[in-house]
């Protein structure tokens, strides 16, 4: 059985791979999870955004999860937990796919905001929906918090903290993708939350000041490209190493930029480049991406990191 929420560590968003028809490509997903498994990671989020999440079926959704479920498993991982995508445009949609994402073996459930009517989205009724979404969802749900793909709805500190006081054990955690430090802090620390509540930063290139903030880890898009990396800066932290944390840091911010300016695409295509697996395709409309994309002062950046992560 899961903890309470989410264990503090590293998470992988896992990337989805797809055939140049735009049908999954599963073995390659296989390939990819054990490389995560192997490199030390807390766990997998399945079908964040980088999984791609508006552009599968819920039987692929279904398959992606079940499949990344059986590689921990294979791998010796039971201690790994899987959190699962479970946003959608309807209240009813999202509880059915929190209800499939456990049937497929997903501990947890992150849920965005819908913002299809983004009008209408006023901090009642958002958090009437999370409130229902969580009373129905059979496994405890972690609120997403990514304007940029919500048409602009940004969670704030105190919806945060009234949406987890007023759910114990129901609303057990938080992505902030937003970059807002001092909301992260906030949440960390605020004490209208008396049950278990995991608040991770949501992108590497503030990986250690959400640390310095209080934060559960990370769910950041470049777990993908150099777990092992993440997985150390982690370490050196907790170790007081403060200085060898920030040197690490410095050296993910660049590499995040270089991957974040390509898009979802592009980190496969990196994958690809530099492992040797994946392909920078996803489903249209996003463009591909090829691997030639890196050259130049991206390609140093990448490959330093690259050598540094093979050599953990």
């Amino acid at each position: 059985m899961a903890p309470i929420c989410p264990p503090r560590g590293i998470y992988a968003p896992v990337v989805a791979f797809f055939f140049e028809d735009e049908t999954l490509d599963i073995e390659t997903l296989k390939v990819h999870v054990t490389r995560l498994a192997e490199a030390g990671v807390a766990g997998l989020v399945i079908q964040g955004s980088n999984g791609e999440a508006p552009h599968l079926l819920h039987s692929e959704r279904k398959e992606v999860i079940s499949t990344a479920a059986a590689i921990l498993k294979q791998k010796g991982r039971p201690d790994a937990v899987i959190i699962a995508g479970c946003g959608a445009q309807s209240t009813r949609e999202t509880i059915q796919l929190c209800q499939e994402a456990q049937e497929s073996g997903a501990d947890y459930a992150l849920v965005l905001s819908p913002s299809y009517w983004v009008g209408a989205m006023q901090p009642p009724t958002i958090q009437k929906f999370f409130t229902d979404v969580a009373t129905a969802s059979p496994i405890p749900i972690l609120l997403y918090n990514f304007p940029a793909v919500t048409g602009g709805i940004d969670l704030d500190s105190d919806l945060i903290a009234n949406l987890a006081s007023s759910n114990p054990n129901k609303i057990v955690g938080c992505k902030l993708t937003c970059g807002n430090l001092g909301k992260l802090h906030r949440v960390a620390h605020d004490k209208r939350i008396k049950t278990p509540f995991a608040a991770f930063a949501g992108k590497s290139e503030f990986f250690l000041h959400g640390l310095v903030a209080g934060s559960n880890g990370l769910i950041g898009a470049a777990v993908n490209f150099v777990p092992k990396v993440h997985v150390k800066l982690l370490e050196l932290y907790d170790a007081g190493n403060l200085a060898a944390a920030q040197e690490l840091q410095t050296q993910l911010s660049e590499t995040d930029w270089v991957l974040v300016r390509l898009g979802v695409s592009g980190l496969k295509a990196a994958l690809e480049k530099y492992y040797q697996y994946g392909g920078g395709r996803s489903r249209r409309p996003l463009k591909l991406v090829e691997s030639n994309a890196f050259s130049g002062e991206k390609d140093d950046i990448l490959r330093h990191i690259v050598e540094l992560e093979q050599s953990l």
